[in-house]
């Protein structure tokens, strides 16, 4: 049986990785930057925001998957993705926004998940290994 829950977030959060892709071609493109950031601050932004996302999100939907097949609840499944997916969205806006508060409240929640996700897999493992 396919692990739905964290299918689910992870089509959703794909979604958005290819949202902050093309904001980012839309920007190399108009800034005539074909590789780097060129010095222009907006394309940084964007690029970090990408970047960002792609350095986080694998390791949370992993964490979600383990602790998903483990036997992890549903709610709590759901609880993790909503935070990661939140949170990547406020990050992303914050970036694109220049706002250190919401960057900081994103990257918190995606924290969050880490650790609630690391921990899941932990009790789960525990489980099985006794």
């Amino acid at each position: 049986m396919i692990p739905a829950v964290t299918a689910f977030y992870a089509a959703l959060l794909a979604s958005l990785l290819v949202a902050l892709s093309m904001r980012v071609i839309a920007r190399r493109r108009s800034a005539r930057v074909a590789l780097g950031d060129g010095g222009d601050e907006e394309l940084t932004r964007r690029i970090r925001a990408h970047a960002n996302f792609a350095e986080y999100v694998p390791l949370a939907l992993l964490l979600m998957l383990l602790a998903e097949l483990s036997g992890t609840p549903a709610w709590l499944l759901h609880a993790l993705g909503l935070a990661l997916l939140s949170g990547r969205v406020v990050h992303g806006w914050a970036l694109a926004t220049a706002n250190l508060r919401a960057r900081v409240a994103g990257m918190g929640l995606t924290f969050g998940v880490l650790a609630a996700g690391a921990l899941c897999c932990l009790v789960g493992a525990l489980r099985g290994m006794f």
